[in-house]
């Protein structure tokens, strides 16, 4: 009988999404997983399988920690315009803050685009993301907030598309005044 896990399964998933996060799922050993997480190499790949299932996990809390945010302020949202504001500038705080990290969705759609595991997990949450918007934007249009003639999907489709483009940019480190006119410019799409 082999002996007690001594670690937290979340615990070091968060750990390990912290770190293919910084470094990237390429730059990120096993070395730099049994050390980050605190546990040994052998109960890493007993409680994971693999780097692989262990970036999988990670990438999967990630997209469910940024993607349910982000639809329960949708949610609670009394206006749209303004609550998609909030949420674009807090994205711009976020990679002025720090622009090495940026988005861990963008990131491995990036550097694992040739990873269908990857790439069905970051287009399913993009999906949820446009299906958000869409909702918000719909119950926006009925109340009046922007044009009647504006489309609620297509709107979503374009903001998801920026959303992904405003974290590149940060990334690419554009300074804030470029950061805020984008996101200035793409609220115009309501009007």
């Amino acid at each position: 009988m082999g002996r007690p896990r001594t670690f937290d399964i979340d615990t070091a998933v968060d750990r390990a999404m912290e770190l293919f996060w910084r470094q990237g799922f390429e730059a990120t050993s096993t070395e730099d997983l049994v050390e980050g997480l605190g546990i040994a190499r052998g109960s890493l790949y007993k409680a994971f399988g693999s780097k692989e299932q262990l970036y999988a996990l990670a990438l999967r809390r990630y997209c469910q920690r940024h993607a349910t945010g982000l639809i329960e302020m949708l949610d609670r949202a009394e206006q749209v315009r303004p609550a998609l504001r909030a949420a674009l500038l807090g994205l711009v705080e976020a990679d002025l803050a720090d622009p090495e990290l940026g988005c861990l969705m963008v990131n491995a759609a990036t550097e694992r685009s040739a990873h269908p595991e990857t790439v069905r997990q970051v287009s399913h949450t993009m999906g949820q993301v446009e299906s958000a918007l869409a909702g918000a934007l719909e119950r926006a249009r009925v109340r009046g907030e922007f044009a009647a003639d504006k489309n609620p999907r297509e709107l979503a489709q374009f903001l998801t598309t920026f959303v992904q483009g405003l974290r590149v940019m940060g990334k690419a480190r554009a300074d804030r005044a470029f950061l805020t006119n984008a996101v200035e410019i793409a609220l115009g799409a309501l009007d």
